[in-house]
């Protein structure tokens, strides 16, 4: 079964707490958080206060997505009690084994996204210390894009790898997931699917996560 992560970049963020209540409700499987610098990608979200704000307002656990440059500078702003992984980008760090260390040194899971033209080779010598690959399906920084075919292909490459040398890392993806690519994500080696717009722009926002889980189940 592949787990779902609702992005809150497409949550109403005059009622974030509620918004996430309603995920939850619904059954996703964690939250998902889109932090960007106004550098590394063109737009602005949040740092970690609204991540820290959202502490014990939910059970879910927390996917934290760091879209910026130098990461190692910012990691423990976002470690909380309910975050469960902090994913940066390969692209983003000059020293990658030392920051993925530096997550998993403060207790939590370690991840690291590709940006679309970005090789899975690139992560050969690093991909045994991960617990997590985010496979871009968009070009980071703007929510609401369209998915990017060849990101399937990168998903069946990396579950073959992870097969084939007996890795544990989890394959997630993010960008232009709808109910539609779904099935056909799912069935390509994804473990976990985030979704934005997809979920936060449904009228019935916890009916959307079920019917997402009944594809994903």
């Amino acid at each position: 079964m592949a787990k779902l992560a609702p992005s809150i970049l497409s949550a109403d963020f005059s009622r974030l707490a509620d918004q996430i209540a309603l995920i939850e409700l619904g059954g996703a499987d964690y939250v998902h958080m889109d932090v960007m610098d106004g550098a590394f990608v063109p737009n602005i979200t949040f740092g970690g206060p609204v991540v820290k704000s959202v502490v014990g307002k939910t059970g879910l656990p927390f996917d934290i997505h760091l879209m910026i440059e130098h990461p190692e500078q910012r990691i423990p702003d976002f470690v909380t009690p309910q975050t469960e992984f902090i994913v940066v980008h390969q692209e983003a760090c000059t020293h990658l084994h030392r920051v993925i260390q530096q997550i998993k040194d403060l207790g939590v899971k370690a991840g690291v996204a590709l940006n679309p033209a970005t090789p899975v080779s690139s992560l050969e010598y690093v991909l045994s210390d991960l617990d997590l690959v985010l496979v871009m399906s968009v070009n980071p920084g703007f929510g609401g894009q369209k998915f990017i075919p060849s990101a399937m292909d990168k998903i069946r490459l990396l579950d073959r790898i992870r097969r084939e040398k007996d890795l544990h890392f989890v394959i997630e993806i993010d960008g232009g997931v709808n109910l539609k690519n779904a099935a056909d994500i799912k069935a390509a080696g994804c473990d976990i699917l985030v979704a934005g717009s997809a979920v936060f722009g449904a009228d019935d926002i916890p009916a959307r996560v079920r019917d997402f889980q009944a594809v994903l189940g």
